[in-house]
């Protein structure tokens, strides 16, 4: 009697419920795949054998269980970086405006400091060619002025150095976000440094 051919009950038995096994993994695979993609959660092969209750090398071994994985990871991989692009893209066009408006508000405030400092200076040419003519009324006003006109320029000056300090900050945040958008695309790179 050849027994090669026919296997033993026992070993049919054995062999379909390993095979029912496996398929039920590989149904808690997909499982697994739409509850991470459902949650937004990050797609690694450690999340899923961990949601799936099976281990990494079913999920390596398993020609089912890989592919659907390699399929889940690489469209991960794809809306990450379209996620992370858009999000970089709007921070870099944040920061550069306000760097452009912090720019602009510094010229503005210059150019008034310098209209001041001007105004001053006729001011005070004024009040020397006529100071002998002026009664003590008239000197007393344009001393009001002149006081006003100084307490200005300091206040356009001390609005200045404001500015001019914003202008540094949103210059460091854009070299910041430089340097994070150029990690982002490292790891998006070399996208097994991410998990």
């Amino acid at each position: 009697m050849n027994t090669s051919t026919v296997p033993e009950p026992r070993t049919a038995a054995a062999l379909a419920a390993r095979r029912r096994s496996t398929e039920t993994a590989v149904g808690r695979v997909h499982d697994a795949l739409m509850r991470l993609r459902r949650d937004g959660a990050p797609i690694s092969v450690a999340a899923i054998a961990r949601r799936a209750n099976v281990s990494r090398t079913f999920l390596y071994d398993n020609p089912q269980a890989r592919a659907a994985v390699s399929a889940a990871m690489a469209d991960a991989g794809e809306q990450r970086t379209h996620r992370l692009a858009d999000h970089d893209a709007e921070h870099e066009a944040t920061w550069r405006e306000r760097a452009l408006n912090a720019e602009d508000a510094l010229k503005t405030a210059r150019t008034e400091v310098l209209a001041q400092r001007t105004r001053i200076g006729e001011l005070l040419g004024q009040v020397r060619d006529l100071e002998s003519e002026w009664t003590e009324e008239s000197i007393q006003r344009i001393t009001t002025e002149n006081t006003t006109l100084k307490q200005r320029v300091h206040q356009l000056t001390t609005d200045n150095r404001t500015l001019d300090g914003r202008l540094k900050a949103a210059r460091s945040n854009i070299r910041f976000q430089d340097r994070r958008i150029a990690d982002l695309e490292a790891r998006l790179a070399d996208p097994e440094s991410v998990t």
